[in-house]
């Protein structure tokens, strides 16, 4: 392989979320909890980032946007950002739409935060899948409105649409917004054609707002295909899709992302609520362009990497932890699993996991919505080394418990 995933990379010093800032988010405390491991004895498997390396192609194109020596207030005006962006989607999932509709956020949970404050009143409410990602939820708390949640159906450790709740909760006239997760984070589901249409005549027939999260749509496993939303609802304005490059690139501390608003009146009060007014870190245009123009090739041996770290767990847990339901997902770096059979007495994976393993994970209904008891995730985005030593601490974990 040309690049190098098992290299292990020391993060301690660079004001790092998933070093630094897990105490806060996994657990709501500061430095006064101790733990019985060190903090930089922890196995760090939680938070949504790479334990890899930048691509080299994205870390040149940083240094050479630096060496044009000056740094001032940013937009986007290179066309060629557009035209990278708009080629990416076009060879990747034979998707085009109008450049025009191209708006720009620091960030997916941002633009949540700012939808769901333009497009859905007090009185209203937003609907999405559980378990769903814990800002979906936040995004509404946050504009003081109501999110009310269709739990997926769970089959042998997969995930099935719930289609009768699904329109049920949709047909709720106070229901104005859809919050869809394309592919699903966190069970890895890539949504067929036929269920993203089935989704698509529930929005249509409810005169929904649909805002689909593809943030991980470039993350799946080698030789499936993701299908956007906007493929399925060619022509139904009120459909949004928020993408980036920072979840496939790891370049989520640069804050940029690609925000896809049909509705010509929706997108023009996005901008003029922008609380950036426009503007973006010049390093991470640079960056972003970059990888959509330069990046397919280290793609292509991350994902190599990662579905086979996947089959690493997945004999692991066949082996060492049977009653564990787990199947290697079609989407993400996460290895999404049930512990409800292996251990049922605990109600707090986290911080059991913390405490026993020295692994810090998510899961459970706290940080996943709902609909997420008794389940555990596993970012394996890092080198198989690191995976196979957070593996055996939980299951000693488990076997000393079980003790």
């Amino acid at each position: 392989m040309k690049y190098d995933f098992d290299e292990i990379i020391d993060r301690k010093g660079t004001n790092s979320e998933n070093v630094e800032g897990w105490r806060p988010y996994i657990f709501k405390c500061g430095p006064e909890k101790v733990f019985p491991y060190a903090d930089d004895e922890f196995v760090r498997m939680w938070v949504a980032d790479m334990e890899f390396a930048v691509a080299p192609e994205i870390r040149q194109a940083i240094i050479d946007r630096v060496n044009r020596r000056i740094l001032g207030y940013t937009m986007v005006y290179d066309r060629g950002y557009y035209d990278a962006l708009l080629k990416w989607c076009k060879d990747r999932y034979d998707w085009s739409f109008d450049e025009e509709q191209i708006v720009f956020s620091p960030g997916v949970i941002p633009a949540l935060y700012q939808l769901v404050e333009d497009l859905v009143g007090k009185n209203e409410k937003v609907l999405t899948m559980t378990p769903a990602y814990g800002f979906f939820l936040h995004a509404c708390e946050y504009n003081g409105v109501e999110l009310i949640t269709s739990p997926l159906k769970r089959e042998n450790g997969r995930f099935e649409i719930d289609f009768d709740d699904l329109e049920k909760k949709a047909s709720e006239p106070e229901v104005k917004m859809l919050m869809l997760c394309n592919p699903h984070n966190p069970s890895g589901r890539i949504w067929t054609e036929e269920e993203l249409r089935k989704i698509a005549d529930i929005v249509r027939k409810n005169n929904l707002w649909v805002v689909s999260d593809e943030i991980h749509c470039d993350l799946i496993r080698t030789g499936l295909k993701h299908i956007p939303f906007g493929k399925v609802m060619e022509d139904y304005d009120k459909l949004i899709t928020t993408m980036s490059a920072s979840k496939t690139f790891n370049l989520a501390g640069l804050m940029f992302s690609n925000i896809i608003i049909r509705d010509a009146a929706e997108r023009q009060r996005f901008q003029d609520r922008d609380k950036n007014i426009g503007a973006a870190n010049p390093l991470s245009i640079a960056a972003h362009k970059a990888a959509y123009e330069h990046g397919g090739s280290w793609l292509e041996e991350l994902k190599a990497y990662i579905d086979g770290s996947f089959d690493m767990v997945k004999n692991f847990l066949s082996e060492n932890l049977p009653e564990a339901v787990f199947e290697i997902p079609q989407a993400t770096y996460f290895a999404w699993v049930d512990m409800s059979k292996v251990l049922p007495d605990v109600e707090d994976m986290p911080i059991f996991f913390a405490n026993n393993a020295g692994v810090l994970l998510e899961g459970g209904d706290e940080l996943f919505v709902g609909n997420a008891k008794g389940c555990i995730r596993l970012n394996l985005a890092m080198p198989r080394s690191v995976i196979k030593t957070g593996l055996e601490r939980i299951a000693e974990a488990v076997r000393k418990h079980k003790a």
